[in-house]
């Protein structure tokens, strides 16, 4: 007997499995305020042998793509909404599968550990929003003329070019050769640390606020509530590893916070 059977229907299912994935962002902020992600400069042997980066951030991001292809491409019948919102979630995986990480210059391996749940997380959120969009989502025909569809649109876009800008920065910061840390100077990153968080977080916003349902919200939280524990972290370590670090700049949200 399937899972879905057992709750009822797929509908249902996916009611559960996002209101437990927003129970899960709140569980792992928590337990980030005490122990450290590891990956990249927090990385740790004790979480599993190493994998190298960019093998990680390729594996560990195909399932969101694949998945989310494998359900787009099944669908005869298509409001504009939704293949507006499956191609926004399909445009973000592309970047983040097929070219982020062969952009990455260096960077340390990845625990087994750090890499297993993000890509555990990627087969989890990858059905969840593919299935609701293809399946279940039954947007009015005018909907895409709706503020919140149309501020929701504009905010995901907004936030995917800070991101990508931001990671930008931070591949520039080391010169071919070079070694160490650097501050990150430039966009964002004059006023916040975490630049890159921030942009990630406005985007699946956006994503949230377009799609006005309880899986794109599920995942926005769990994005934010990550996120912003990262920021923290790094917030914190900057501090601790730079005594020449702007003291105003702020942790997540420019000017804010």
């Amino acid at each position: 007997m399937s899972l879905s059977a057992l709750v009822g229907d797929e509908a249902q299912l996916l009611n559960l499995l996002a209101m437990f994935m927003a129970l899960m962002g709140l569980v792992s902020y928590v337990s980030l305020q005490y122990i450290r992600m590891p990956y990249g400069r927090y990385a740790d042997s004790a979480f599993g042998p190493p994998v190298p980066v960019r093998l990680a951030w390729f594996v560990q991001e195909v399932p969101s793509l694949s998945v989310s292809l494998f359900f787009y491409l099944r669908q005869t019948e298509f409001s504009i909404a939704n293949q507006v919102l499956m191609g926004a979630f399909i445009c973000h995986y592309t970047q983040r599968t097929l070219i982020f990480p062969f952009l990455i210059r260096g960077g340390k391996p990845t625990p087994f550990a750090s890499f297993a749940l993000a890509f555990i997380f990627c087969c989890y959120n990858g059905y969840l929003q593919s299935s609701y969009l293809c399946s279940h989502a039954a947007y009015a025909s005018d909907w895409i003329h709706d503020p919140r569809f149309i501020t929701g649109i504009m905010l995901f876009f907004c936030g995917m070019f800070i991101n990508i800008y931001s990671d930008r920065i931070l591949r520039n910061l080391r010169k071919p050769g070079e070694m160490g840390y650097k501050i990150p100077k430039g966009g964002l990153f004059d006023y916040v640390s975490g630049a890159n968080f921030f942009g990630e977080i406005v985007e699946w916003s956006g994503f949230a606020l377009a799609g006005w349902s309880l899986p794109a919200a599920a995942f926005a939280i769990f994005t934010a509530f990550v996120l912003t524990s990262r920021a923290q972290q790094h917030h914190k370590w900057y501090l601790e590893k730079f005594e020449d670090y702007p003291k105003n700049r702020k942790i997540l949200v420019p000017f804010l916070y």
